[in-house]
């Protein structure tokens, strides 16, 4: 019995995705002796990055077996999910649930401010948008992709928001750090800031979605005048869907 066969039957058999921690925790607590006289033990001190090599590997087996599912890691959890190809069945097993609504541009762009200089404040994304964003911070917060972190050390001590852990299973990011160039772009300074977007034709560009139907509250009339429809519709993309394989729940594939 290898370690990488337990913690598939663990990813597999669990009701939500599993991190790390919580697969050691598992092997941690399993009894060292089973009835069939199997010894645990050895598993039971697997380190962080022995499970997580394990389940690398269990990747590699499941993409070139070319099964109907794979194995993914998500905002760092573990879970199986299939493969978009077979979403139009799925969508029928499980119907198709209805998209909300999709962002504006000013809210896009503050999403992407948030997501590059976290933990931000209200004031310093106003001072890199150059606009109020009471109103997109509210929609960003209602849609769960945003959220308050904790408060500044500064007078008045103002929230400071981040992304939360939707963010990253929205956009099929494993972590924070595989945001397109985000080093070089976390180092920039907030008065020579501006609104990091990835450039066009890179292939770990966010999926982001556009839309002028939903407010933009906090632009001024003057900013909206100007856009233009190709504007309005940028990041328009569709969204490759996957379904857990435990409990057909849809996951987002980028």
């Amino acid at each position: 019995m290898e370690l990488k066969e337990i913690l598939e039957s663990i990813v597999f058999s669990a009701q939500k995705p599993m991190s790390i921690g919580e697969l050691r925790a598992v092997l941690r607590d399993t009894p060292e002796k089973l009835p069939d006289e199997k010894h645990t033990s050895e598993f039971a001190t697997a380190t962080a990055r022995a499970v997580e090599k394990a389940l690398e590997e269990l990747v590699v087996e499941h993409d070139n077996a070319n099964r109907s599912y794979r194995l993914a890691c998500v905002g760092g959890n573990w879970q199986f999910v299939t493969r978009p190809d077979f979403a139009p069945w799925l969508q029928v097993l499980v119907g198709a649930k209805p998209r909300p609504p999709k962002l504006s541009q000013p809210a896009l762009e503050t999403l992407a401010i948030v997501a590059y200089r976290q933990p931000i404040t209200r004031a310093e994304m106003e001072q890199i948008r150059g606009v109020a964003v009471d109103g997109v911070v509210a929609t960003l917060v209602e849609r769960e992709l945003i959220e308050i972190k904790g408060e500044a050390e500064a007078p008045g001590r103002p929230k400071l928001y981040g992304t939360t852990q939707f963010f990253l299973e929205h956009f099929g990011l494993k972590s924070l750090e595989e945001l397109p160039a985000a080093e070089e772009l976390r180092r920039i300074q907030v008065e020579l800031a501006t609104a990091a977007k990835p450039e066009d034709g890179d292939q770990s560009q966010l999926d982001f979605e556009a839309a002028p139907e939903e407010e933009s509250q906090g632009e001024s009339p003057a900013e909206n005048d100007e856009k233009s429809e190709d504007e309005e519709e940028g990041f328009d993309q569709d969204d490759e869907e996957e379904y857990d394989d435990d409990d057909d729940e849809e996951e987002d594939d980028e």
